[in-house]
C-alpha cells in the first residue's frame, strides 16, 4: 500500500531535502525514523530538491507498506522521533499509482522579502535594504507568461531533459514592510524561482529596465540573469495533485 506523508520544515539546518553524502538533509532523517518505527527498511520518495536553507510550509513525500498501519499512531509517533523543526501534518493512504513527484500537476512558491531589520525573521525572510518600485516588479511578473523556456533563471548542468515550464501565477504583494512573491507553474527548474526573484529585484532597484528583463529570458544565458535571491526567504508553499489519486 502506498501513503503520502504530508509534512513542513524549517530548512536553516539543512542542505535541502535530498540525501547527500556528508550532509544532514530531511530526506535522511525521516526515511531512518520511519523506518525505525515501522521496524522495516522503508525508502522515502520526495515532491521533489529544495536546495539548502530552503523552507517547505507544505511538502509531500511517498512510502509503501506491505501491510496496513495506522496513519495516526504514525504520524504522532514520527512527529516525537524528528526534530523540532521538522513536523508530520498528516499520513493518508493514495492509490498505488500515485507518485509525490510526477503526479504532481502544479507547485506554488512563496518568497518573503522584509523591508525593515527584523531580528525574529533572520532566517525566513530576506531583509532588502531601500525602496522596490513593486509595481514595475509585477510588471515584470507578466513578461513571465509570454516565455515557457527558462534557461536563463535555471542552475547550469542539470540533468532535466527541457528547461520548459507553464507560469501558471506570478504576483508580488506589498504588505507592512514586508514583500511577498508568489510563482505557481506546473514545473520548476532548479534554482529556477530565487533566480527569479533575484533578477526583479533589479527590476525594483531600476537596474534593469523591463525590455532589459524580458531580453535575458529569451537569451537563455545564465549569466545574464541576476544574482540568486537567498535562501533563507523561499517556501515550498503548495503541491497540487489530480482528484484521481487518493482514495
Amino acid at each position: 500500500m502506498r501513503y503520502f506523508i504530508e509534512l513542513s520544515y524549517k530548512g536553516t539546518n539543512y542542505h535541502g531535502w535530498q540525501i547527500q553524502p556528508n550532509a544532514l538533509t530531511i530526506q535522511e532523517i525521516l526515511q531512518k525514523a520511519l523506518s525505525a518505527l515501522l521496524k522495516n527498511e522503508t525508502e522515502i520518495i520526495g515532491a521533489g530538491r529544495t536546495d539548502t536553507g530552503v523552507h517547505a510550509s507544505y511538502y509531500i513525500a511517498h512510502f509503501d507498506s506491505d501491510s496496513e498501519i495506522d496513519i495516526n499512531k504514525t504520524a504522532y509517533s514520527l512527529n516525537k522521533m524528528v526534530p523540532y523543526d521538522i513536523a508530520i501534518n498528516r499520513i493518508f493512504q493514495v492509490k498505488d499509482e500515485a507518485h509525490s513527484r510526477f503526479s504532481a500537476i502544479s507547485r506554488t512558491y512563496k518568497y518573503y522579502i522584509t523591508l525593515k531589520k527584523n531580528p525574529f525573521t533572520l532566517e525566513t525572510q530576506t531583509y532588502i535594504w531601500g525602496k522596490l518600485d513593486v509595481d514595475l516588479m509585477n510588471k515584470a511578473c507578466e513578461i513571465l507568461f509570454q516565455h515557457i523556456d527558462f534557461t536563463s533563471f535555471s542552475k547550469l548542468h542539470t540533468d532535466t531533459v527541457t528547461n520548459n515550464c507553464s507560469i501558471i501565477q506570478a504576483y508580488w504583494e506589498n504588505g507592512n514592510n514586508e514583500l511577498i512573491f508568489t510563482i505557481k507553474a506546473d514545473r520548476f527548474l532548479r534554482n529556477m524561482v530565487r533566480a527569479v526573484v533575484g533578477t526583479m529585484l533589479e527590476v525594483g532597484r531600476g537596474k534593469i529596465t523591463l525590455s532589459d528583463f524580458n531580453s535575458i529570458i529569451t537569451s537563455k544565458n545564465r549569466s545574464n540573469a541576476g544574482v540568486s535571491a537567498p535562501a533563507q526567504g523561499l517556501f515550498l508553499y503548495y503541491i497540487e495533485y489530480p482528484s484521481t489519486i487518493y482514495i
